[in-house]
């Protein structure tokens, strides 16, 4: 998994007066590697509703589509997996209940210190999130900022003992992606992909600009470090 995770945060919609399946249309039109639901306080119907329009958008576009903490509504909307943090269920339960629903669903995990990896590497998931790499503003009692070094250490360590795919998270802007994904080749983005300027236009066709953008940057990173002993 390379490019562009993004992240659409009902939240910080919410505070933007911006719709999240329009929000999620307009990030769709850059082809990210993948796009998750964060709807934390939504309740399940809500978020069960959301999954459900963005599920056959994402399949249009080509693009993977991960639901927030909830592997039984990712099932019922025909998503293509879950994001589970350190709270949530373990990856095994995750998948348990996939499987009681006919789903075959990928399970991804967050990690923020080497005590979280190793939980991590013995619950084997999809793919390992690490982070939060800078502050971020998009989630209420944050842990600790990792860093570069930080997220280096981290994804070095864990290359040792898996070919799970790693994705860093948190604080991650336009002028930071290039150097974050000389470490790790996805990066996670909320704040990044929000309008902030209200002279450029239409606040969706900023969001489209902005995820063209990083997807371009983060493109060329790739193309940079390719071929490096």
């Amino acid at each position: 998994m390379r490019g562009l995770y993004a992240i659409v945060d009902t939240d910080a919609l919410h505070q933007l007066q911006l719709d999240p399946i329009r929000f999620a249309e307009a990030v769709l039109q850059a082809r990210p590697a993948a796009v998750q639901l964060r709807d934390k306080r939504g309740g399940a119907a809500q978020t069960l509703a959301l999954l459900r329009e963005l599920a056959p958008r994402a399949r249009a576009a080509d693009v993977t589509l991960y639901a927030n903490d909830r592997p039984d509504l990712a099932a019922l909307a025909g998503c293509d997996g879950v994001h589970l943090g350190q709270q949530d269920m373990a990856p095994h339960t995750a998948r348990l209940v996939f499987a009681s629903m006919g789903h075959q669903g990928r399970v991804g995990m967050s990690v923020h210190d080497e005590h979280e990896l190793r939980i991590a590497l013995a619950a084997d998931p999809d793919y390992i999130a690490f982070g939060p790499v800078y502050d971020t503003r998009n989630k209420v009692a944050a842990e600790p900022t990792i860093g570069i070094d930080g997220l280096r250490k981290l994804t070095e360590a864990a290359a040792q003992a898996t070919q799970t795919p790693f994705v860093a998270i948190g604080g991650i802007d336009l002028e930071r992606a290039a150097a974050v994904a000389d470490v790790c080749p996805c990066v996670a983005s909320i704040g990044a992909l929000l309008p902030t300027d209200a002279t450029e236009g239409s606040p969706y066709d900023q969001v489209t600009r902005r995820a063209r953008q990083l997807v371009a940057t983060l493109s060329a990173s790739h193309d940079s470090t390719r071929g490096r002993p």
